[in-house]
Parts: structure tokens; C-alpha cells; sequence
């Protein structure tokens, strides 16, 4: 009686699980931390797959300024400085992330067109957006996924937003029923988890910088994409003496 109690109640769960996720969640699910303009805004990045079927839109705040977040943006990657999320999931999948506690100099040195990995031999996200401290966009290479970051200074602090835009109109409808009720709530968990695993880090006790330039308005001489990352790369290398010591 017992064993069927127990089964009857996973069945149940098992139904009753997805419609209360699509019926009561869903929405604050796919934007989880943002704010309304947030969700809204348009963000470098966003024009690489403009026709997105699903768009995610997810923040935290981190307080600390943008030039403390950037070094843990740059290094993520597997086989790099992972993604600061539930790295016993994400090997289980093969993706041989493992999360640094610490900035990892060799990983700093990233340009438009360099490759990440995802997983061993697994496919590859391409680097199309590069703009220390600003934002940072990488592309599947069939092209059916971005996933951007934009880091917007608010006083002392960051508004850290990561927006993911996926191709699913292509998918058989039993394919997008799946991604929604499995897949979304599945990439809540893992990104929730790295948003306030990057806030947590970037939170520690640092040297105080100066901020870099924020982008000059249309019409004037604004950095050039290669200024902005010298002098991105040269904050990173400020900080490095200070957080390798830190990290465990």
C-alpha cells in the first residue's frame, strides 16, 4: 500500500509539476531578478538572433563595480573558469566545468572571434560581442543560441543581466513542449545559481580602481572596440595580485 501510495504521489507530482510551472511560474521563471526595462531593453547582442522563439532575461545585483565583474565573465568556460554554477550537474552532462574561486589570468586575454568550448570535444560558442566592462555576447556555432551579459553601473553597484535568445520555432511541437516544461525550469536552477555565484565573487574586499570610461555619446570619438579591451585587460592585471591570493 505504502509503494503505491508513494508511486501515486509521483505521478502525481509529475503532472501536477509542469502546469503549476507553466500556469504560475513560467514567467517569473524566464526573467527571474530582472526589472521591466530590464526585460524591455534592447542589448548588444540581441540582433545576432533577432527571430528568438524563447528569450530569457535574468539579473542580480552585485555590489561591486563593473571592472569587478568583468574578470569573471571573460574566464568562463569549460576547461576554464567554469560558470559558477552546480558544477556536479554540469559534468554529469560532460562539460567539464569546474567553477574557479579566483581569477585566472590566462583566460583573460579573450577577442571577438575566439572560440569557447562547451564540454569536451562538444560544441563550440563563438565570442561576437566584446565590450569591457559593458557586455559580453557569445553565439552557438549553428547559430541558434546567445547568450549575452550586460553590466550596468548603478551607483556603486552592477545590474549583472544575462539573456539567453534560442531558435525553438523550428522544433516539432513535442520537442518545445519539452524545452518548456523541462528545459526552462532546468536553466532557472543553473543560472540563478551562477548570477549569485559571480556576485558572491566579485563581492570580496578589492583594491579600489578607478572605473573605466562608459561609452561617449553618438557623434563623438568613443573607444574603439581594441582601446576598450587594453584597457579592460590592464584593470584585470590590477586585480589579479589581490584575488589569485583570495581564491581557494
Amino acid at each position: 500500500m505504502d509503494a503505491r501510495r508513494a508511486l501515486a504521489a509521483a505521478g502525481t507530482a509529475a503532472v501536477l509539476g509542469p502546469v503549476g510551472y507553466l500556469l504560475f511560474f513560467r514567467s517569473k521563471g524566464l526573467t527571474w531578478g530582472a526589472r521591466d526595462d530590464e526585460v524591455a531593453a534592447k542589448l548588444p547582442g540581441d540582433e545576432l538572433l533577432a527571430s528568438a522563439g524563447l528569450v530569457t532575461t535574468r539579473a542580480v545585483t552585485v555590489n561591486a563595480p563593473p571592472e569587478a565583474v568583468w574578470p569573471w565573465l571573460a574566464q568562463m568556460g569549460s576547461g576554464r573558469g567554469g560558470a559558477y554554477s552546480y558544477d556536479w550537474i554540469e559534468n554529469l552532462l560532460g562539460l567539464n566545468m569546474h567553477s574557479a574561486r579566483a581569477i585566472l589570468p590566462e583566460y583573460q586575454d579573450i577577442k571577438v572571434g575566439d572560440e569557447l568550448p562547451v564540454g569536451s570535444g562538444g560544441p563550440a560558442m563563438r565570442v561576437e560581442v566584446l565590450d569591457p566592462p559593458r557586455a559580453f555576447a557569445v553565439r552557438s556555432a549553428d547559430q541558434n543560441w546567445v547568450w549575452l551579459f550586460a553590466l550596468l553601473p548603478e551607483g556603486n553597484s552592477t545590474r549583472l543581466i544575462s539573456r539567453n535568445r534560442i531558435a525553438t520555432r523550428a522544433l516539432p511541437p513535442a520537442a518545445r513542449l519539452f524545452y518548456r516544461l523541462f528545459m526552462e525550469p532546468g536553466s532557472l536552477v543553473m543560472e540563478r545559481k551562477m548570477l549569485l555565484g559571480i556576485k558572491q565573487r566579485a563581492e570580496r574586499p578589492q583594491p579600489r580602481l578607478a572605473r573605466l570610461p562608459l561609452p561617449a555619446p553618438r557623434g563623438t570619438n568613443a573607444l574603439e572596440p581594441r582601446s576598450s579591451l587594453a584597457v579592460g585587460l590592464k584593470v584585470t592585471k590590477r586585480y589579479l595580485g589581490h584575488l589569485t591570493r583570495e581564491g581557494s
